[in-house]
């Protein structure tokens, strides 16, 4: 240690509000360079290099073969399928000398699809499953939380190629089963969740998320049955329609200062007949959606007023429209939107799309607003005074909501993406026309998949599990030493014992860290339990009297051995 590239800190740093960002900090694994971009330093990279072989050795069990394709991309492939503008301000696009467009990649499906096309042209030569780890880059709007969400990052994508569906299921089983066997490696609670396919297209989607209170990502589970999705992929149940024949006409009331569900809620509960709460009015949520290279038009959300709309739900189902909420501007350009008062009938009337919650089905009554200001419609029925455009999953979900497959309430909880893989089939396949001379001597269209995995995010998610108000406490197969040996003792036999005792792990093929500084023992002691190495050895006191102590970082336990048997026990302790 006296020699390694290392500096420890006391403090937190500024900006760090996880535990994984300011511990990789701290420990001196990362230090951040730009928002989002981090450098990776001699501890931190060890651990990077040892979670990229897990997945290296996982995805070469399946078949699978590494190549390498450049980070700088040329326009033309992304305009083909037109993630040039579907991946909006995300996509960092620069430009040659020579004023030429290119980009650097965020994924890469349609780099393999042409290089699969060029390569490929006989049924013989499928399938194939190739795959890369290589820096990716997307312009986060907001980086944050150290390298859980950075503008570069390192990633494994995969991507297999079949002559049929049932080939593509295969592939996405066999991938779906080395995900578990490198997750359940590195040690990472997670859980697999349906999900939707967003920008990448293709149908079947899952997604891989690590268990943790700071992940952006919520999904929901059902213990009855072991449903588990994430919340853009949630269908909700639709009631079946109730007939409206004898329902009372709807009519409108003053409703003074009732700009919000609250206070109109509780204006329904003093001035009308019978109980009423949120979940009886409905709540009409103005945005604007724009298409890839349209113009921006107004929409209309329609929900249970009990609810509000998850904005990563309403982008999900807008894919691969951008979404934004209306400006005061905008408001005042279409007057007919009287906010706090905004009901369905001046949004059909001035020819806005009106999409609304599953559960607003023909036959339920309202209330909501009547388009003029201080005044709210009752009893507006769906079907018989208002006709939607369509459904929309938008609504939040809630815990206690029942389970898409009606066998129990669903319970929420928050979680870090660490993988997903999808059943792409031929979107990337059609649009480059990759096509090999089938048995029958026919073309055949080859169908696709597509499998990710943080890599560089997964080494912040171990820190975020794995540790303790002391430090990090990394797995065993990813620490970047397996032992971490701390001359406590200033006495020459003690050095020159620890020394020795290094030397003879070193010859039994274990990595050792010595801590051979001039710091005090307690300053030792701090920066072992904060590096984390599974395996701490103390070669102090004890070492007059013939024995040192070996710990264990990760269950805090410790005994003392003797020295001449030290190497045996602590090989033994690292190896299991």
């Amino acid at each position: 240690m006296s020699t390694l590239f290392l500096r420890t800190l006391r403090d937190d740093p500024a900006d760090a509000e996880v535990p994984s960002h300011k511990l990789l900090v701290r420990a001196g694994y990362v230090r951040r360079v730009a928002p989002g971009v981090y450098s990776w330093l001699p501890l931190g990279l060890r651990v990077l290099r040892a979670v990229e072989n897990i997945v290296r050795e996982e995805m070469n069990s399946i078949g699978a073969q590494e190549i390498l394709l450049p980070a700088l991309l040329p326009r033309e492939p992304y305009e083909t399928t037109a993630r040039w503008t579907e991946y909006g301000d995300n996509l960092f696009r620069v430009k040659d000398r020579k004023g030429t467009d290119m980009l650097l990649g965020p994924t890469h499906e349609e780099i393999f699809a042409q290089l699969v096309k060029s390569e490929y042209s006989s049924y013989k030569d499928l399938p194939v499953i190739l795959y890369q780890i290589q820096t990716k880059y997307r312009d986060e709007e907001r980086p944050r939380a150290g390298i859980l969400r950075g503008r570069e990052f390192v990633m494994k994508d995969s991507y297999s190629f079949d002559l049929d569906d049932d080939g593509l299921k295969a592939s996405y089983i066999a991938h779906r089963d080395a995900y578990q066997r490198i997750f359940a490696r590195l040690a990472v609670r997670y859980v697999i969740v349906a999900a939707t396919s967003g920008a990448m297209g293709g149908s079947a989607s899952e997604e891989f998320l690590a268990e943790s209170e700071v992940g952006e990502d919520t999904f929901v589970r059902c213990v009855e049955s072991g449903y588990a999705a994430n919340v853009e992929a949630v269908v909700t149940p639709a009631p079946e329609s109730i007939p409206f024949d004898g329902l009372a006409e709807a009519q409108v009331h003053e409703t003074p200062d009732t700009t919000t569900i609250e206070t109109l809620v509780a204006w329904a509960n003093e001035t009308l007949d019978g109980t009423f709460d949120a979940a009886d009015t409905l709540k009409n949520v103005m945005v604007k959606v724009r298409q890839p290279g349209g113009e921006w038009e107004l929409l209309g959300i329609g929900v249970p007023g009990n609810r509000e709309v998850d904005f990563k739900r309403l982008e999900a189902s807008l894919e691969p429209a951008e979404v934004e909420m209306l400006t005061e501007a905008d408001f005042t350009a279409n007057a007919f939107l009287v906010k706090g008062y905004i009901g369905p009938k001046a949004l059909q009337e001035n020819g806005v799309r009106y999409l609304v919650d599953p559960r607003v089905v023909d036959g339920t009554a309202w209330i909501t607003g009547a388009d003029q200001p201080n005044r709210h419609v009752v009893g507006l029925v769906a079907g018989r005074d208002f006709t939607p455009d369509g459904t929309i999953e938008a609504a939040e979900i809630l815990d206690g909501d029942l389970s898409p497959d009606g066998k129990g309430p669903l319970v929420a909880a928050k979680g870090i993406e660490i993988g997903h893989i999808f059943q792409l089939g031929q979107k990337y396949t059609n649009a480059f026309e990759v096509d090999v001379l089938g048995e029958s001597g026919k073309p055949v269209r080859l169908t696709m998949g597509s499998y990710g995995v943080g890599v560089s995010r997964l080494v912040a998610v171990i820190a975020e599990q794995q540790h303790d108000d002391k430090g990090l406490c990394w797995p065993a197969e990813v620490a970047p030493y397996d032992v971490h040996l701390v001359i406590a003792n200033k006495d020459e036999a003690a050095i020159g014992g620890a020394t020795s005792l290094a030397e003879e792990l070193d010859a039994e093929g274990l990595d050792v860290l010595l801590d051979d500084r001039k710091s005090s023992p307690g300053v030792k002691f701090k920066d072992a339990e904060l590096l984390g190495m599974p395996i701490v050895v103390v070669v102090g006191r004890g070492y007059a009297n013939g024995v040192v102590e070996v710990r264990d970082r990760f269950t805090g336990e410790s005994a003392e051995v003797p020295v001449d048997n030290a190497v045996s026990a602590i090989v033994a302790a690292v190896r299991g």
